[in-house]
């Protein structure tokens, strides 16, 4: 969460929402919204909380799922937006190589392992 990023207590998300602050607390104990927390403990909800739950509400009363349904499905929603961006992310790399005019292979190498870039030496025409 960023420092400007604007932030509601319990009952100000909960009314946001249209929910009991009752329902929120065990949204974030069963982990299926978890808002950010103060030092001292209390519960902060971003507007993106305050969105999920509006979901959470929706797929339960609309759509008849299930908690643990609800659960499954934001968790493949989380992960489907960050394999999103790492595929941009990989795109954006690609096309940047391919513009620099570098010729070579790109190889998946293990972590642990230096990375280093391979050209083949170029035959000069006699």
């Amino acid at each position: 969460m960023r420092e400007t990023e604007e932030v509601f207590v319990i009952s100000v998300a909960a009314e946001l929402a249209g929910m009991h602050a009752q329902t929120l607390r065990t949204y974030d104990r069963l982990g299926i919204v978890t808002p950010k927390r103060t030092r001292g403990g209390g519960r902060r909800y971003s507007r993106h909380d305050v969105e999920l739950l509006r979901t959470v509400q929706h797929l339960s009363q609309e759509e008849g799922v299930n908690l643990a349904g609800i659960k499954s499905i934001i968790e493949l929603k989380r992960e489907n937006a960050e394999l999103k961006a790492q595929l941009a992310k990989a795109q954006e790399d690609i096309a940047r190589l391919e513009r620099g005019g570098r010729r070579g292979e790109l190889v998946h190498v293990p972590r642990s392992t230096a990375v280093v870039m391979w050209e083949p030496r170029r035959r000069h025409a006699k």
